[in-house]
């Protein structure tokens, strides 16, 4: 009896390396670059020509299947995961990467059955390393299998993570205060490769043995998951509870005590990218303190009366009466914790929303 997902799978590698031979080619050109929503936000063309190779040859091949890809939900598609047979696809992960030159550069895809990675490709196409997974029939590298390094012990392990220079202050804060924490453990090294897909390759096979990042997108983890859990890794939620496709979290690792370690050591980054929203939850008991310095008053004028209806507090972030025209808040479920968070806060200085 035929597998049709393991069909899905040999054609997907023909369309990869196709893919991966038009980064190479363009790497021996001028590369036009263009910014999405920052100027560290990068997309070239061969960004938007790779994913269209990708998606039209696999469209042609599988009519009724769908697609999340990074440059399509960029320019508008929408990035839902549902039941269908679904490819999900990053045309060249590690932007940045190709950008200058540097060797770490991949075409990512996953193949998801009901929200379920059935297999991973990642093709690093500069090194010309395939890696490939099938759930349940492991990972490979080259068509040689592969396996993670099995080391326990964190203060011998090298940890791979990035950085997400479209971070604010407090998000960019964060990020450092967690390498200085993995760092202080001691680890051997963190390193920084650029391509969450091809970090988490590095992983399983056994050159790193962890790596951690917060705001990354579906695109950028699911062929690197399938490799990783093929492999023998573990992957989870920075939390410590299950790894969510759609959560844009991850922790990796070549054994569970590694992941678990680095679960204590890694603070999360929260944000659900409205502030209406971020106060709703604090008025509701999903998080207690929410605070923001350059948002304005309509950001915050209804979520004000929520938080404050609901039995919060509602506070200037230097602790003084709050201002709706000042630009600044805190709210929390209790004094007692907004007098804390205040005592952390580090204010700067904005332009009232009522002076011209």
């Amino acid at each position: 009896m035929s597998d049709p997902w393991q069909e899905c799978l040999d054609f997907c590698v023909e369309v990869t390396k196709q893919a991966g031979q038009v980064i190479r080619d363009a790497l021996q050109k001028d590369i036009t670059i263009m910014e999405k929503s920052s100027p560290v936000d990068l997309v070239t063309e061969t960004d938007q020509r790779v994913e269209q190779l990708i998606i039209s040859s696999i469209r042609e091949q599988y009519p009724s299947h769908s697609f999340i890809g990074e440059e399509s939900v960029s320019a508008g598609a929408p990035s839902v995961l549902t039941d269908d047979p679904t490819w999900i696809i990053d045309p060249i992960d590690g932007t940045t990467n190709f950008v200058h030159r540097f060797p770490f550069v991949a075409v990512s895809i996953g193949f998801t059955v009901k929200k379920v990675i059935e297999f991973g490709i990642v093709y690093s196409c500069v090194e010309d390393k395939m890696y490939t997974a099938r759930k349940g029939k492991g990972a490979f590298c080259n068509g040689l299998p592969i396996k993670v390094s099995g080391q326990q012990d964190i203060k011998k392990s090298l940890v791979l993570t990035e950085t997400n220079f479209k971070a604010d202050a407090e998000q960019f804060n964060t990020m450092l205060a967690n390498v200085r924490s993995v760092l202080t453990i001691p680890v051997h090294g963190v390193r920084s490769p650029g391509s969450a897909a091809v970090n988490m390759c590095l992983v399983a096979c056994g050159s790193a043995d962890a790596y951690y990042h917060m705001g990354i997108h579906c695109w950028d983890m699911a062929g690197g998951a399938a490799v990783l859990t093929e492999a023998g890794g573990v992957i989870m939620d920075i939390s410590g509870g299950p790894f969510d496709l759609m959560s844009r979290r991850l922790i990796v690792a070549s054994s569970r005590a590694i992941a678990e370690r680095l679960v204590k050591e890694i603070k999360p980054i929260r944000g659900t990218g409205t502030a209406a929203t971020n106060m709703c939850m604090v008025a509701c008991g999903a998080v207690e303190a929410f605070f923001e310095i350059g948002i304005h008053c309509w950001d915050v004028a209804a979520g004000v009366v929520i938080v404050q209806e609901a039995g919060g507090v509602v506070l200037d972030v230097n602790g003084g009466p709050f201002d709706l025209m000042s630009r600044r808040m805190l709210c929390a479920n209790h004094a007692d914790i907004a007098n804390r968070v205040i005592k952390e806060i580090e204010s700067f200085p904005s332009k009232r929303d009522d002076v011209q």
